[in-house]
């Protein structure tokens, strides 16, 4: 099932240039282009504190986005370039690239872990490690998943879980080419304790009897 693509709200700006730019600013836009699809470029304003707020949220250049401009029909978008403010580093003009349904793109999709209840090594104490709550994923623009699920009813502690043990959605493919892992399940913090314990005596034990002989 496709995620919820968040909308971006923007303005039509009228004229083209520095001037338009800096006018643009002044009213407390950020100008931008959304460019390709077939169709001419279009020129745009975003308030400030939207794409500000966009921007320290993270992953904005790698997020979907549903443009909605008024007096135009509402478009897929992908940012493409920030340009910011050499000493101040606030953003001055944005990019956007219209997609197509079929276009392919790398975007972070979140990990859901299910199956904690009846883990056995959760059960025993043990503590589950999501190493990767998001995964990078090559996804078709008309269908990015909502999420991607991994099974841990099974693991026991010591268990690693991978990409490869992930059912993922059809048409989408991990951007590193390696069975990375998603989780694994660490002992309690006390058996940990215990554990080092044992072997600091075993190490004891056989330093004493190196001397001894």
């Amino acid at each position: 099932m496709a995620g919820q693509i968040p909308d971006l709200e923007a303005q039509v700006r009228a004229g083209t240039g520095k001037g338009a730019a800096r006018q643009a600013r002044r009213d407390g836009m950020v100008p931008g282009v959304v460019y390709g699809g077939g169709v001419d470029p279009l020129p745009i304003n975003i308030p400030f504190n939207v794409l500000f707020k966009r921007l320290k949220a993270g992953r904005f250049m790698s997020t979907l986005f549903n443009m909605k401009v008024e007096g135009q029909d509402d478009v897929r978008v992908i940012c493409r370039a920030v340009q910011r403010d050499v000493v101040k580093d606030l953003p001055t003009h944005v990019d956007f690239l219209r997609l197509k349904r079929t276009t392919k793109i790398n975007l972070f999709i979140p990990v859901e872990f299910e199956g904690e209840g009846v883990s056995p090594g959760l059960k025993k104490g043990g503590v589950l490690n999501a190493v990767r709550p998001e995964v990078e994923l090559v996804v078709t623009a008309g269908d990015i998943p909502e999420k991607i699920v991994a099974d841990v009813s099974e693991m026991q502690i010591g268990d690693t879980l991978t990409i490869s043990s992930i059912n993922l959605p059809a048409g989408a493919k991990p951007t590193i080419d390696r069975d990375f892992v998603i989780a694994n399940i660490q002992a309690p913090s006390g058996l940990k304790s215990q554990s080092d314990d044992s072997e600091g005596e075993a190490e004891e034990s056989t330093e004493e009897a190196a001397t001894e002989e």
